[in-house]
């Protein structure tokens, strides 16, 4: 079905695609310049996380003259700031033309000088509260921060952090990621000051950190990046993670082992991630390209059946072009009815304190 939504988005994106405010080019300009490029470099974008590999595929599909050059696809927010510092000026296969951020990361990058402004042709349809207004950064969707389980190997469920506090989960309680660089861990790290009363931003920080030196004085902790695998074979039996990437893996295992996913009780933090290009592109026609995609119909519904709420959701239930199936796979509605969104200060001053402070508080060298 992805693969006919994207085929059949091709003419509305020709329709749509006009010279506007932050676009040098025409739709044809584009694709032209595209096609002379022959490539486009992404970074950090796993197929199993957000439904990537089929919205990847749905790209390659209407474009085939593009070459689709995916590198380190389990980096970290800080990570693909970091390459296209150490690629400004170089224009080979390690220069990433685009970038997936958690929200903090996007107003960085502009500030460094790091990626460059466009708008896309369905910029008016993306909310205002989740857009650079120069078009430097744009959000693209969003998730809540989740529990998978291995239930063969855990038999009492935890529902919330104050339970991952329990002696019965020895050795079992890890992170998707390095909170000194993630913000998938980053924002986790957050949800669990949250749990302790802390309001979103520093004060969750400092709350969520000593949270977690708890977690890791007690034996509950493992300073492992958790993934499905390390879920599926025990050394992680319980993983803290976006709730898009949880659904994933319980697809991908399939029942072996047999999973839960559970939204927390005592804090449910939603996480807006964004997009950019990299002000050094070596193809950045392509980049541009590759953006219009994900901001069509096609793209959205590709990230929508990963699980992920795209971030025009509101303007595609609207015209109701979301196919039943996709809204009867996602999690009861009442599971996002408490979520929390920060702001994008609370999310910076979050990130400042946590990766400031890990070492020295947690002390949990996390790889």
């Amino acid at each position: 079905m992805k693969t006919t939504t994207a085929l059949a988005a091709s003419a509305s994106i020709l329709a749509m695609m006009t010279t506007t405010p932050g676009m040098a080019q025409s739709m044809d300009d584009l694709i032209a310049g595209a096609r002379a490029e022959g490539m486009l470099t992404t970074i950090a974008l796993p197929h199993d996380w957000c439904g990537y590999g089929a919205v990847i595929d749905g790209f390659r599909q209407m474009y085939p003259f593009l070459e689709i050059n995916e590198l380190n696809p389990d980096a970290g927010s800080a990570d693909e700031l970091e390459a296209i510092r150490a690629n400004r000026d170089n224009t080979g296969p390690q220069a990433p033309d685009v970038i997936d951020v958690g929200l903090a990361f996007g107003p960085t990058a502009a500030a460094e000088g790091l990626i460059t402004p466009y708008m896309v042709s369905t910029w008016d349809t993306i909310p205002e509260g989740a857009r650079d207004a120069e078009g430097y950064w744009y959000g693209d969707y969003y998730g809540v921060m989740s529990f998978i389980v291995n239930t063969d190997l855990v038999e009492n469920v935890p529902t919330s952090f104050a339970d991952l506090l329990k002696p019965e989960y020895v050795g079992q309680v890890a992170l998707a990621g390095d909170p000194r660089a993630s913000n998938q861990a980053i924002l986790a790290v957050m949800a669990a000051g949250m749990a302790q009363g802390a309001e979103p931003g520093a004060a969750a920080a400092e709350a969520g950190l000593e949270y977690f030196a708890q977690l890791n004085a007690s034996g509950n902790f493992v300073p492992v990046i958790g993934r499905t695998g390390t879920l599926a074979q025990g050394t992680t039996p319980i993983l803290i993670q976006w709730d898009y990437n949880a659904l994933a893996a319980r697809d991908t295992l399939a029942g072996n082992p047999p999973v839960e996913v559970i939204v927390p009780s005592d804090a449910v933090l939603a996480g807006v991630y964004v997009q950019g290009i990299s002000a050094f592109a070596p193809h950045p026609n392509a980049a541009r390209l590759w953006m219009e995609y994900l901001y069509s119909d096609a793209g959205q519904l590709g990230w929508l059946a990963g699980y992920c709420h795209p971030i025009r959701f509101n303007d595609l239930a609207a015209r109701g072009v979301i196919p039943q199936d996709m809204m009867d796979a996602l999690p009861p509605a009442e599971s996002y009815a408490a979520a929390v969104f920060p702001t994008l200060d609370q999310v910076n001053a979050n990130r400042d304190a946590v990766v400031a402070n890990w070492d020295a508080v947690v002390g949990a060298n996390v790889n």
